[in-house]
């Protein structure tokens, strides 16, 4: 509790004397709140660049193998034709015609207001048969039961028309979940002993209903015309590996041969190498913005030199260094800069995309062996590096964890001590107040007495 002792007998503003006391006593926590500040900035930096290194060794782990870097490029000679290449594809080229294309089976039953019965038996193409029970005859429950029996097809109910009686008809649309003769299927009124004993009726053959569409295959002829052709099929309107490690995929029938054809996509791995350079330059970059020294002046106009976030901070350098190694270093005895990948003087790393070019024409097992041997050191010591259980950013960023905790703790326990100074503080001053009161009536009191004896004295 505050004690108001303001000059009450000395006359003295001792409010403000007391402040700029307590001004100097709070000097050492001062201090550590500036060290809570500036620590919590470097961990928030350091919890930046750990993430931009845990990126890093993400991209790098996609091609740390010479498979990841067997990239191939497929393309076709009509745009009815798609094609998609995977790393187990090879180059070669195949002719091919496309016959007709998949489609799922549908069609509608007789025009009807209600249902005829509650019992429905759904056939498939492998005679699987699959009862379904609606709720009534209503054919807003037919249709809810078909839907719901997961059978794999889809009923619509459709507006049809009126009868002669003026009463509105409606069909029901019936359509295959999956395209292919696979997906075929027949739906009869009546149960599975009916469809059995043949006493039940196909509701899409029954008088009045249509196949809309019937269940049908992809196909495309290969080598036509020749001895050698031959039909493939596919329940879908993709191929997969017609060649290859090559899915194709039509959209409309041809008359004429369509070629598809497989290459090594070099520029695909020139992508990729650069891709890794660049990510490699921006964290280098991250490091060097952070750890610049700053000339600046202060509000008097004198000259200020102050550091990035990261100077001085052996760790970062640490990491930078293992980094750089990694994606520098020669490979089986051969330096990096023979694909292109040079380390420049001030520290980064230079991507020569026609030097990398020239060296896949010429040798492109020794230039994928080098990038996935640089992808994988480069993997290795971004994951040594930002591990969230052991990487030595980590480590870092857990130990300025503990130290903001341990100054939070020594910030505290100086709001305890200064609390108590400036107590101490106030009843000092305002004993002082007491004693000065004190003394002032002891003063009065003599001079009170001096007067009294001056006076029986006749003076």
């Amino acid at each position: 509790m505050s004690l108001a002792v303001d000059g009450l007998i000395s006359g003295l503003d001792t409010t403000s004397l007391i402040n700029s006391l307590m001004t100097l006593e709070a000097g050492p926590q001062n201090l550590l709140k500036a060290k809570v500040t500036s620590t919590n900035t470097l961990m928030t930096a350091l919890q930046g660049l750990n993430s931009s290194i845990a990126s890093l060794a993400t991209l790098a782990n996609k091609s740390v193998t010479v498979d990841s870097l067997n990239l191939y490029a497929a393309k076709s000679t009509s745009s009815t034709v798609t094609t998609s290449a995977s790393t187990s594809a090879t180059s070669g080229s195949l002719d091919l015609v496309v016959t007709q294309l998949a489609q799922a089976q549908s069609g509608v039953t007789a025009a009807m207001t209600v249902a005829s019965t509650v019992d429905y038996t759904l056939v498939a193409s492998d005679g699987t048969k699959t009862s379904i029970t609606s709720a009534s005859t209503s054919l807003d429950d037919v249709v809810s039961a078909i839907n719901t029996a997961d059978a794999g097809i889809t009923a619509t109910k459709i507006a049809s028309g009126t009868d002669g009686a003026g009463v509105t008809q409606y069909r029901l649309q019936l359509v295959a979940g999956e395209t292919g003769v696979a997906g075929a299927f027949a739906l009869h009124a009546g149960t599975s002993a009916m469809v059995t004993d043949g006493t039940s009726t196909n509701l899409l053959t029954a008088p009045g209903a249509a196949v809309i569409r019937t269940a049908q295959d992809a196909s495309v002829t290969l080598w036509k015309g020749t001895a050698a052709e031959q039909a493939i099929t596919s329940s879908t309107n993709t191929f997969a590996d017609l060649l290859p490690g090559v899915a194709v995929t039509v959209s409309a029938v041809s008359a004429d041969p369509v070629t598809v054809s497989v290459s090594r996509d070099d520029a695909a791995v020139s992508t990729i190498a650069k891709t890794l350079v660049d990510s490699l330059n921006s964290l280098f970059a991250l490091i060097s913005t952070k750890s610049a020294v700053v000339n600046s002046t202060d509000s008097t106009g004198k000259a200020v030199v102050s550091g990035g976030v990261f100077s001085g901070d052996s760790t970062v350098r640490d990491v930078k260094q293992l980094i750089l190694n990694a994606a520098s270093y020669p490979v089986g005895g051969r330096s990096p800069s023979e694909i292109g990948i040079n380390i420049t003087k001030t520290g980064t790393i230079e991507f020569d995309a026609d030097k990398f070019a020239a060296a896949m024409k010429s040798d492109p097992e020794f230039v994928k062996s080098v990038l996935s041997e640089i992808s994988s050191r480069v993997a290795a010591a971004a994951t040594s590096a930002s591990d969230k259980y052991d990487g030595m950013i980590t480590g870092k960023i857990t130990g300025q964890e503990s130290l903001v905790k341990s100054l939070g703790t020594q910030i505290d326990n100086w709001d305890l001590r200064l609390t108590s100074r400036r107590a101490s503080l106030e009843r000092t001053y305002a004993s002082l107040e007491v004693q000065l009161s004190n003394m002032n009536a002891q003063s009065a009191w003599l001079t009170a007495q001096v007067d009294g004896l001056n006076a029986s004295n006749g003076k």
